[in-house]
């Protein structure tokens, strides 16, 4: 057998010579291997064709020859994107010698951002935008204007189908521009080809922000009625924090605004303090949202913390023998939008979500530093709030302290003290451990009675835990089932969490399903979001969904989640016998057998994982919804709420 073995092998590495390498030419390596381009062929990746496009009328906007994007969904879900700018060249391409209209929709790395001056800044560094896109869709033309004439190009699936031509002259010399129309390849974009409108929305304002004066519309074809939103913001970033803090209170108008330039790199900061526990930054590098933050974060997070504390010290504020203010505690509270214009960015990896510029961090540095101390002088009022919010929070910091090192480690809290006891699984493999929350005694008696013992752990709460939209941290630390969800993860939280610490890869909140246990669930759901964040971010946050009804006829036995399903399968049933139709209004009433069945097995469970992809919404979500603003509340509530029979 051995011989045999060594034999085929030998044969194998015989057979592997130079006819099995391929070469893959033109666009068939990103047909091929999509991802490495586009990240997925999921909704996200489909999503990045639209974003591959419009940054190119950005880039021409950051040149200073375009102030218009339109944006179209047209019936048949393809995208249409026009721009103002200076149209893409359509002379010969000495390298290539074909168009550039061509080389830049055939060729990877084409584009005018390598250093031959077409663009001092630019988003689409890679310069494989045009040419991707055009690879992944099944029919992609492209019109210039320029010098008073149209010229068009069509492709498929990468390929040139009509070459270009021109199909208007005498147009207006003024005219300039490029309109691009392209359909995705249901081929390549199995899971979905339809673009979600509210996700083009939301970051179609966000770029209308970062470029002040720029005007990008969005219009969807698809519904009987086309529906259209414009945004424009002279005000730039200004705007974008006004836009933040809709539903929060602020602690003076308006945002602080900052602009300057050193060595090239261009510096915006806006920022303004609230009355909320914790912060929400967001960088930007050339209209990239850095969510890793980086160098240009760096700056701004280690000037503002200098420049309070040498406020404070100079007129006395603080007292000499009282600690410098921490980075933590100057930014408590604390609304900010940072973004650089930089000619030469370096991120970190092709999803560019770090900036690692070392220059970024100086220009950031300098330029707020300077801007911002000037400011606090000019306006004593707001810069005896700035420190006064962070003198409140280095207090509460000193309170939490001994709290916070109790959480640290499993043994340090005695959780059989506590109304619930956590009933830990015997695994001790994160992988495969499971955190049941459970509201209420009685639904964490059944838990614990029909859970896996080898793989899922109860930690029973009893009633609403604290709301931490409106709790200081020593509150929050205070709160018994706050700490035991804290303590039993491992992770520790907020600044000190670290997801590799985890003890359960799966955190699964199971609440009644009715008003209160919606509302419960509410809670848990913005304290992960504020202090273990990072677990959303990993996917390891579920929501169980235990059903409504269960109706039985003899050996027949169904669980049912809403009215609808019941009244479906009444209709289906035969008369006789009378079935019997049992509504758990909570877990509680459920038993241990009933409650795995339908609920904990699984085999049978549904579950729904929760993210925060859409974080800026989501943070907004939640301050509307646990915040102190009651108006915004309501309207939210009327507009989204479905209305149940309520036993009286």
């Amino acid at each position: 057998m051995a011989d045999y073995e060594h034999e085929t092998k030998a044969e194998q590495a015989r057979e592997y010579d130079a006819s099995q390498i391929q070469v893959l030419e033109g666009l068939e390596a990103v047909r091929k291997r999509p991802g490495m381009y586009i990240g997925s062929t999921s909704a996200q990746g489909l999503h990045h064709l639209v974003w591959e496009i419009v940054d190119n009328g950005i880039d021409e906007a950051l040149a200073g020859f375009a102030n218009e994007i339109h944006v179209t969904v047209n019936k048949d879900n393809s995208i249409s994107v026009t721009d103002n700018g200076r149209g893409i060249p359509i002379d010969i391409q000495k390298k290539t010698g074909k168009p550039a209209l061509e080389t830049v929709f055939t060729i990877l790395h084409a584009g005018g951002k390598f250093g031959g001056g077409g663009y001092k800044v630019s988003g689409g560094l890679h310069g494989v935008g045009a040419s991707v896109v055009n690879a992944l869709s099944t029919e992609l033309d492209a019109q210039v204007y320029r010098d008073g004439k149209e010229y068009s190009m069509t492709f498929e699936r990468g390929h040139v189908t009509v070459p270009m031509h021109v199909t208007k002259e005498g147009l207006p010399m003024d005219q300039h521009g490029t309109a691009v129309h392209f359909l995705p390849d249901p081929d390549i974009f199995r899971e979905t080809t339809t673009f979600d409108i509210k996700t083009l929305t939301t970051r179609i304002r966000e770029l209308a922000f970062l470029n002040k004066g720029l005007r990008i519309t969005i219009r969807d074809e698809r519904p009987e009625k086309p529906t259209e939103d414009d945004f424009l913001y002279e005000g730039g970033i200004r705007h974008y924090v006004d836009y933040l803090n809709e539903n929060k209170t602020t602690l003076f108008e308006p945002p602080i605004y900052v602009e300057g330039k050193e060595n090239g790199i261009t510096v915006e900061v806006a920022l303004q303090y609230t009355d909320d526990y914790h912060n929400n930054l967001l960088t930007f590098t050339n209209n990239i949202h850095t969510y890793e933050g980086g160098t240009h974060e760096e700056g701004f997070k280690r000037a503002l913390t200098r420049v309070v504390n040498d406020y404070a010290r100079q007129k006395k504020l603080m007292k000499d023998n009282e600690p410098n203010l921490t980075g933590d505690d100057v930014r408590e509270g604390l609304t900010a939008v940072v973004s650089v214009k930089h000619p030469d960015p370096q991120f970190e990896g092709q999803t560019k979500t770090k900036l690692g510029n070392s220059d970024a961090r100086t220009a950031v540095d300098h330029t707020f530093a300077d801007h911002f101390m000037r400011f606090l002088m000019e306006h004593p009022d707001v810069a005896k709030k700035v420190v006064d919010k962070g003198t409140l929070a280095s207090k509460a910091r000193v309170a939490a302290k001994r709290a916070r090192e109790v959480t640290r480690k499993k043994s340090g809290l005695e959780i059989s003290n506590l109304p619930g006891k956590l009933a830990d699984n015997t695994s001790k493999d994160p992988e495969i451990s499971e955190l049941f929350i459970v509201e209420g005694d009685s639904a964490g008696g059944s838990a614990k009675q029909g859970r896996s013992r080898l793989t899922q752990a109860i930690l029973p709460i009893r009633g609403k835990i604290l709301n931490v939209e409106k709790a200081s941290m020593d509150r929050i630390l205070a709160n018994e089932e706050i700490r035991s969800l804290f303590t039993a993860m491992g992770t520790g939280f907020g600044d000190d969490f670290t997801v590799g610490k985890a003890n359960y890869h799966k955190l699964i909140i199971m609440t009644d399903a009715d008003v209160d246990g919606a509302h419960i669930r509410t809670l848990l759901l913005t304290l992960i979001y504020r202090y273990m964040r990072p677990l959303l971010d990993a996917g390891y946050v579920y929501i169980a969904c235990p059903p409504l009804y269960r109706v039985r006829q003899g050996k027949m036995q169904r669980y049912l989640d809403s009215d609808d399903e019941l009244k479906d399968l009444l209709g289906q049933l035969p008369p006789a016998p009378k079935p019997q139709i049992q509504r758990y209004k909570g877990l509680g009433e459920m038993d241990a057998e009933q409650l795995w069945d339908t609920t904990m097995n699984p085999e049978n469970r549904r579950l729904l994982r929760v993210d925060a992809q859409d974080a800026i919404n989501a943070d907004q979500v939640f301050t509307m919804l646990m915040g102190d603003k009651v108006a915004p509340r309501r309207e939210f509530i009327e507009e989204n709420a479905t209305y149940a029979d309520l036993d009286v």
